[in-house]
């Protein structure tokens, strides 16, 4: 790409061969267009009447979700400002667990009205100035409307995870769920001096097809995906002592290659004898300590795994580390290293162990553990594309209990909020200079686009729904927003539907932030790809726009 002639008529070339460069307002126009494409793929799917997405994969592999998150991580995406959009949605997701879709919607709308604004001439610099001004505005707003509630008010916390399941493909059931979710996390909720912490890994969530979706369950305890080793041991143990062990119950190889010279049966007969004596010392230490159930994170010999059976000692062989951890936090054990050092106080506690058939796999249940800090949710469902999508919605609903749990403070959902801030922005517009104004109203605008869109996926008219909102909410009425499960303007707060002000608060930076950081570019150089691109270079005709 020849940048400029040289003196003597000789083109400089700044970039590599087939390299190719969109410069100013094409550059901005691709990028804009890129990200609202991306806002208009997860728009339809915004709130309770929000449809589902099928999403097939290059190996046929087949999602059918409506959470903003999985949906623009399934697309491979090659866009890189639609690119960056998905980041958003990650962040969100990772951050906080729900409101992603709401933060893609509302980084699409900041974009669009930014457009508008470019091509009246307004810096985008300027423009990105009043949208942090706004943005940080709409917080304080939010943050002076939102209601403290106490930590563990159950009815309030399950209002919480039912509006984030409302949303969903297990919304029919939410009722028994969202129940299910708060105690989960309660159960594993840890209080210290500045509040409650929630690790979410301590609440593990199994799927399984088959059943239907009210036969999930809480278990107090832990579910392994293993079966028991051998078919003479108990599939049953109640009250069971539990042993955790991290090392194999063989009989280590040597490192090196070590010859060992035999030269008579009887000294065979001695040596397999004495393999046997260790072995058998290892089971003795474990029923000398007092376990009923060995669960082992490594393998068990054949004749270890005799000697256990004939102690009637449940045995589990090869879980996971992570479930090792889980084990040891629901049911008190510590994990030993060493089978020297097991002891009596090393053992775990829970009412009963078992092996059951799930489906057609064997798997282990620990329950009843007394007051387990670490818990299973195992999810049943009509086919395997249903137990994945609750999977998701649970797991959102789990996350939205958590950050009520850690910052206990909510909003009403249903755009009420969003609806509110926006005409407090517009009040608060005259404080600003110059053409600042201009970027404000149009965030101002970007927030309606919340309600706007729940009321177009409720079938309503989207400008009939606007106006009357924006009249009722200029009554002072700030908890107006849609319905939409009944496709009318209502009292949010009387509809339990509420959502944690950090989900909200997070939405509005991440939206405003990548917005800001796709305005601010006005240059793509995009290098040439490697051999095995198209000809002449990655870029397909078009440059950036059909990417």
């Amino acid at each position: 790409m020849s940048n400029q002639n040289a003196p003597g008529g000789v083109p400089v070339l700044i970039l590599k061969e087939g390299a190719t460069q969109t410069k100013g307002r094409d550059a901005q126009k691709n990028n804009i267009t890129a990200a609202k494409l991306i806002a208009e793929v997860v728009r339809s799917s915004l709130g309770p009447r929000g449809m589902d997405k099928m999403l097939v994969d290059s190996l046929g592999d087949v999602t059918v979700t409506n959470d903003g998150a999985t949906i623009l991580k399934e697309i491979d995406v090659q866009h890189p400002a639609a690119k960056m959009m998905v980041e958003v949605a990650k962040s969100v997701d990772n951050e906080v667990g729900d409101g992603t879709t709401s933060a893609v919607v509302l980084a699409g709308a900041l974009i669009e009205k930014a457009e508008q604004l470019i091509a009246k001439d307004v810096h985008p610099t300027i423009i990105v100035d009043g949208y942090r001004k706004s943005a940080n505005k709409v917080i304080e707003i939010f943050n002076n409307i939102a209601q403290k509630v106490s930590n563990n008010d159950k009815e309030q916390l399950m209002k919480i995870a039912k509006t984030s399941m409302q949303t969903k493909l297990v919304s029919k059931d939410s009722e028994a769920l969202s129940e299910l979710v708060v105690n989960a996390i309660l159960q594993v909720s840890d209080q210290s001096d500045s509040g409650f912490r929630v690790d979410i890994d301590d609440v593990k969530v199994e799927k399984k097809a088959g059943g239907a979706l009210r036969d999930t369950r809480l278990i107090k305890g832990i579910v392994l995906d293993k079966e028991v080793v051998h078919g003479g041991m108990p599939k049953r143990i109640e009250k069971a002592k539990i042993a955790l062990i991290n090392s194999a119950l063989e009989i280590e190889k040597t490192e090196f290659d070590a010859k060992i010279n035999i030269s008579s049966p009887d000294q065979m007969k001695m040596f397999l004898e004495e393999e046997n004596k260790m072995l058998k010392g290892m089971v003795d230490k474990i029923i000398g300590a007092g376990a009923n159930v060995v669960v082992c994170q490594k393998g068990i010999d054949d004749i270890a795994q005799h000697y256990l059976a004939k102690a009637n000692i449940l045995t589990v062989r090869r879980v996971k580390e992570s479930d090792m951890t889980k084990l040891g936090r629901a049911t008190g054990a510590s994990i030993v290293t060493n089978i020297e050092d097991l002891t009596a106080k090393e053992l775990g506690f829970a009412d009963n162990v078992e092996e059951r058939k799930v489906e057609t796999d064997k798997w282990v249940f620990v329950e009843g553990a007394k007051h387990p800090k670490s818990v299973t949710i195992l999810i049943r469902g009509g086919s395997q594309r249903v137990v994945d999508e609750a999977d998701r919605s649970i797991h959102d609903a789990l996350m939205v209990t958590k950050d009520v749990i850690e910052k206990p403070v909510i909003v009403a959902g249903g755009g009420a909020p969003e609806a509110y801030a926006a005409s407090k922005i517009r009040d608060w517009v005259s404080t600003l200079s110059g053409r600042e104004q201009l970027a404000a109203e149009k965030y101002a605008e970007s927030l309606e686009i919340i309600p706007l869109t729940l009321a177009q996926n409720a079938g309503m008219d989207p400008i009939d729904a606007m106006t009357d909102l924006r009249a009722r909410q200029s009554k002072g009425s700030k908890w107006t927003g849609i319905d939409v499960r009944n496709a009318k303007i209502a009292d949010i707060s009387k509809l339990e539907i509420l959502e944690p002000l950090s989900v909200k608060e997070q939405i509005i930076k991440s939206a405003t932030e990548a917005a800001s950081m796709i305005l601010r570019i006005d240059d793509v150089i995009a290098s040439s790809k490697s051999a095995g691109g198209p000809p002449g270079g990655g870029m397909p005709p078009g440059g950036m726009g059909e990417y």
